[in-house]
Order: C-alpha cells, then sequence, then structure tokens
C-alpha cells in the first residue's frame, strides 16, 4: 500500500522510516518486496550511475526517465523524485517540471536549500514538496560535513523551520553533526530523515549504490550492507574463463 505524505507525516516519533534511493526497475522491484516504505529517485544517479563528476549535470530528462523505470519496478511505493540542479530556480520553471516529474510516475519532489517562496508555490499548486538542508550536494563546494560551527548550525535549524513553515512534508538532513540531526527532529513537527546525520532523525536515507557496495568509494557515514561490486568483477572473471577456454 502506497503510503501518503499525512501518513509518513504521522509516523513521526513513532515509527522509523526507511528510505532508500533507486534508479533501476529491478532494484526498484526488491526495495518493494523488502518493505521500504519511500524510494528516492534522486539526482545522485549523476555521479553513482552515469559517471558525472557532479550532479549538476543531471538534467530533468535523466530523472524522469528513472522515475519511470523505479514506478514501472515498484507501483506501489511512495517516490520522490529529485528536482535537477536550476530546474526550480524560479517559481514558474518550478512548479512546470515538477508536474512533468509527477507525469512521469512520481508521488512527490525534493528540492534543495532554502527555497521557501517556490516551496510553498507547489504546495499550494497540490503538489507534496521534500525538503533538503545541511549539505546541499547540488551547490556545495565540498563534501565535507557542515553545521559545526555555531553560526553555521544556527543557519540549518532555522532554514529547516522555515522549510517546514513553507509547507514541506518530510524534509532531508544530510552530512551534519549527531546533536545538530537531533536537536532539528526535535524542533520540528515534520519527519526528518538523516543520511550522515545521526540516529535520532525520523528516518534515514542511503544512495543504494553505497548500501549496497557497489562501487569503490562510498561517503564516511554510508555503511555497505553488501559488496556487490565484488560480485560482479568475480562473475565477469569466471565467465571470461570459461569462454576463453571453451567451456562455456
Amino acid at each position: 500500500m502506497k503510503l501518503s505524505p499525512a501518513e509518513f507525516q504521522n509516523m513521526k516519533m513513532d515509527k522509523p522510516i526507511a528510505m532508500l534511493t533507486a534508479y533501476t526497475t529491478p532494484v526498484a522491484k526488491c526495495l518493494e518486496e523488502a518493505g521500504i516504505p519511500i524510494i528516492l529517485v534522486g539526482d545522485t544517479v549523476g555521479m553513482v550511475e552515469m559517471g558525472f563528476n557532479s550532479t549538476q549535470s543531471v538534467t530533468l530528462d535523466h530523472i524522469k526517465y528513472h522515475i519511470g523505470a523505479v514506478r514501472r519496478g515498484a507501483p506501489n511505493t511512495h517516490i520522490i523524485g529529485d528536482l535537477p540542479y536550476k530546474s526550480d530556480s524560479d517559481r514558474k520553471h518550478a512548479l512546470k517540471n515538477a508536474k512533468q516529474l509527477l507525469e512521469a510516475g512520481t508521488d512527490s519532489v525534493k528540492l534543495e536549500g532554502p527555497k521557501y517562496d517556490i516551496i510553498k508555490h507547489l504546495v499550494e499548486n497540490n503538489i507534496p514538496v521534500v525538503g533538503h538542508t545541511g549539505l546541499t550536494p547540488q551547490t556545495a563546494e565540498s563534501f565535507k560535513q557542515v553545521g559545526k560551527k555555531k553560526v553555521e548550525a544556527d543557519r540549518i535549524l532555522k532554514e529547516a523551520k522555515k522549510v517546514e513553515e513553507a509547507g514541506a512534508f518530510l524534509i532531508v538532513l544530510e552530512h551534519i553533526p549527531h546533536e545538530l540531526g537531533k536537536k532539528i527532529t526535535t524542533n520540528l513537527s515534520i519527519p526528518t530523515i538523516g543520511i550522515g546525520a545521526g540516529s535520532e532523525c525520523d528516518g534515514q536515507v542511503l544512495v543504494i549504490n553505497d548500501a549496497i557496495g557497489l562501487g569503490n568509494k562510498w561517503p564516511p557515514f554510508s555503511k555497505q550492507y553488501a559488496h556487490v561490486n565484488k560480485t560482479i568483477l568475480s562473475a565477469a572473471k569466471e565467465y571470461k574463463n570459461e569462454v576463453e577456454s571453451g567451456a562455456f
């Protein structure tokens, strides 16, 4: 059963929310079968699947393509679609592009940073919105932890509160000190989803490639629950040897 924004809000401080990213039909199918209640089709696809150096190269068409693939694999799961870099630069374009993501199969959209007016505009037009503060990869100069200094921590807390006031039903907190994640969580009435923000958040999200060990470099806050990269390498080598020896 696909959960609604209101149902996710009711889970705050009650039941932790497990979120993962997905970009393909087979993976999305696995996540739905596993009972993952919410899937993010993030612009991280650009870095972990497409070979880009940053998420800035990801286009709306890229996200729409992957949303379609994920929806076909997980027809009964709430899907969040990322609004790519500069696709939400003003209210008019943000609304137009958000509608395209919904038409592609997403249930809600996520945007990064203090874009309160745009969040409010989308919500007023019946588009559920997920906010994102802390480290914001689309505009970050590095991927170091943010919020260590008091002035920065205060800014992030203020930003989170304003994102909630603008109408977001969830907010992602990325790569901030655990105490700050806890403070924001207790100060908001909407659920917080942490990624490198501590266990005190209302939920957690990981990039699927990081979680399953697909790749060769992962953020320091990510945990590998499998090592798929090694499995692929081993299978490819075994196949190559069988072909070359005539066994296959």
